[in-house]
């Protein structure tokens, strides 16, 4: 490897293709090093697998395999999320429109993930037809009506969710370099979705966004946000990023001008089945 004076631009390398032979010396290093780990002996260790790792921490080796040991040792510790990674385990999330991805990048080339957890509607008697009804009245109705019902997934599979799609969007060479970008919709969040995120999920969850998988997080943006989600956000919020900021490809439910929000969950989902 260089020397610290004669090191390559991070900035320069994330630009080069996997067979670069400026990406070699990098790529070789991680592999000899990860190897003489025991615990990783038995993954995949080829060059499109450790790219990743060395992309998400700006080809410093030591961070890189740090990142690769965390990946393995979280994924080994968290069964519940990581056994069954197949679109099948979750499908009736995926069909009820609960994650999509955008079509297009944001201007700075990261994806854009989008999760929303219900969408409610109370019956209006005098005009005998259903209407939306504001966040007081989510409590009584969102766990009868919505993207996520508590009643039927737990959070593990929740959480699954965004596990596959992070394993399928991970082996895009510009989201390796770009990383991602996330909305939550929390419209419709009550309790019985408060009371399944637990300090021990929520550290699972931190997990993942801060050290133990190689895709950079680049901004995280909470919308309707209730005030039954703060206890659940004051456990996460020390691992979070800065809100997103550009909002030009959103759905126009989020101010944008991009594909309504029920096209882009549709059409992702038959993207990863």
């Amino acid at each position: 490897m260089k020397s610290e004076e004669e090191s390559d631009n991070p900035e320069e390398l994330s630009n080069l293709p996997v067979d670069s032979i400026r990406i070699a010396p990098y790529l070789s290093e991680l592999k000899q090093r990860a190897e003489a780990e025991i615990s990783l002996r038995h993954l995949d260790l080829s060059k499109t697998f450790l790219i990743r790792f060395l992309q998400a921490r700006d080809f410093d080796v030591a961070l890189a395999l740090k990142l690769l040991i965390n990946y393995h040792k979280w994924r080994q510790e968290c069964p519940e999320i990581t056994a069954d990674l197949q679109p099948s385990s979750v499908i009736g999330l995926l069909q009820n429109n609960y994650h999509g991805v955008l079509r297009l990048r944001d201007d700075a080339g990261s994806r854009v993930l989008i999760y929303r957890i219900g969408k409610y509607i109370l019956f209006d008697s005098k005009q005998q037809k259903f209407k939306s009804v504001p966040n007081i009245c989510s409590i009584f109705i969102c766990c009868i009506i919505g993207k996520w019902n508590p009643k039927e997934f737990s959070a593990y599979e929740v959480f699954r969710v965004s596990l596959i799609t992070s394993e399928l969007i991970v082996r895009e060479w510009e989201t390796q370099k770009n990383g991602l970008k996330v909305i939550f919709d929390l419209h419709g969040w009550c309790f019985a979705h408060a009371l399944q995120i637990n300090p021990s999920l929520a550290k699972k969850i931190s997990a993942v966004l801060t050290d133990s998988f190689p895709l950079k997080v680049r901004g995280i943006h909470l919308i309707n946000e209730p005030i039954f989600f703060r206890p659940v956000f004051a456990m996460i919020r020390p691992f979070l990023p800065d809100k997103i900021k550009q909002r030009t490809i959103l759905p126009p439910e989020f101010g944008g001008s991009g594909p309504i929000i029920d096209e882009v969950c549709q059409e992702w989902t038959e993207n990863i089945m």
